[in-house]
């Protein structure tokens, strides 16, 4: 009897590893906030405080999948740039445990600071490409916010949290979230320091699911 080779393909889909089949996906919108007032406007996005809410403007969400999830085997290194006097991004999100550098790209000295509870701490004045690059690892989940004492509007956010499945969405709402294990689970969207959504999730293996917050 003569076999006939594998294809490529054939060869591709026999050799996959099992575990990414069962991988699943999550995208979908969240109706973000209107834009809101602010005295200080700069050319990216700022972060305002009114009536004790912390938020990005204009309003962005980070969505994430809260469960109990294995611990990195390596903690992970983010950066938060200084550069034309504002921060990029403005808000970050990171996984508890992640290591953030502060690199200054600015033709000035900038400072960073943070009065939050959950992370106090003060980098002191440096200058454009410090070496080694200020840096500060983030151990809880908590909401930290940044400020430079040189630049008083110069604002940022980095949420912690408990889990390697988030993302910030885009301008207009939408978010994407793939390698999702199968389960039930909780899909949460932060809008603000006092506004955070929360819809039941099941996730089949190689699923994609649609989920909105309205």
């Amino acid at each position: 009897m003569h076999l006939r080779p594998l294809s490529s393909l054939a060869l591709a889909i026999f050799f996959f590893p099992a575990a990414l089949w069962a991988q699943a996906t999550i995208e979908g919108r969240v109706e973000l906030p209107k834009a809101r007032s602010a005295p200080v406007v700069t050319k990216r996005y700022e972060i305002i405080s009114k009536g004790g809410v912390v938020a990005t403007n204009p309003p962005l969400a980070v969505v994430y999948l809260e469960g109990s999830f294995p611990k990195p085997a390596a903690p992970a290194t983010k950066q938060l740039t200084q550069k034309d006097l504002t921060f990029i991004p403005a808000l970050l999100a990171v996984q508890a445990g992640t290591k953030v550098e502060f690199p200054n790209e600015d033709d000035t000295y900038h400072n960073i600071f943070s009065f939050s509870p959950a992370k106090r701490f003060d980098l002191g004045r440096y200058r454009p490409e410090e070496r080694p690059t200020p840096a500060q690892v983030f151990e809880k989940a908590a909401l930290i916010t940044l400020r430079c004492d040189i630049h008083e509007h110069m604002r940022a956010l980095i949420l912690v949290l408990d889990t390697p499945h988030f993302a910030t969405t885009d301008a207009s709402g939408r978010f994407r979230l793939s390698g999702l294990p199968a389960g039930r689970f909780k899909l949460k969207a932060w809008l603000s320091s006092k506004t955070t959504l929360e819809k039941s999730v099941e996730l089949k293996p190689g699923s994609t699911a649609h989920l909105d917050f309205p």
